[in-house]
C-alpha cells in the first residue's frame, strides 16, 4: 500500500515549535521541578497558569507563599492525578490556591503530547487554553 501524503514543505506556511513558545515567554519550563516531583517528560505550563497560579498576589506573600511552592503544588497534584492512573493524553485536575486573600478550588488540564522532536512532553494549561 502506497502512503500519500496530503502536505508538503511547500504547503507550510509557518511553524512556531515549543522551544520558541518557551524562548518567547509564551510557554514557562518547570522541567526541573516536575522531574523533582517524579514527572519524567518535560514539562512547561502557559503565561496564564504561571500567573494566576504559581505568582503569589501580595496577600499570599504576606502569608509566605512563594512562587516555588505555588509551583510544586500544581506539580505534585499532576503527579498524584498521574498515579490515581488517568487516562488518555489529558488528565484534568484541581488544587486549591490563594487568590485576593480567600481560596479557590482552580482547575487546571494537562496535555501530553508530542514535543518539537516528537518526544512525550507535557504542557499545563487553564481549562480554556489550547
Amino acid at each position: 500500500m502506497e502512503v500519500k501524503t496530503i502536505f508538503t514543505a511547500e504547503d507550510i506556511i509557518d511553524v512556531y515549535t515549543r522551544a520558541q513558545a518557551i524562548e518567547d515567554g509564551v510557554l514557562v519550563d518547570v522541567s526541573d521541578t516536575a522531574k523533582e516531583a517524579g514527572i519524567k517528560y518535560p514539562t512547561a505550563m502557559t503565561q496564564a497558569v504561571w500567573c494566576e497560579v504559581v505568582e503569589p498576589d501580595d496577600i499570599a506573600k504576606s502569608h509566605g507563599e512563594s512562587e516555588q511552592g505555588r509551583l510544586w503544588d500544581v506539580l505534585w497534584m499532576l503527579r498524584v492525578a498521574i498515579k490515581a492512573g488517568a487516562q488518555g493524553d489529558t488528565i484534568r485536575y484541581y488544587l486549591i490556591a490563594t487568590k485576593d486573600g480567600r481560596q479557590h478550588k482552580v482547575e487546571l488540564k494537562a496535555i501530553c503530547g508530542p514535543g518539537d522532536t516528537i518526544e512525550p512532553v507535557i504542557t499545563i494549561m487553564l481549562p480554556n487554553e489550547d
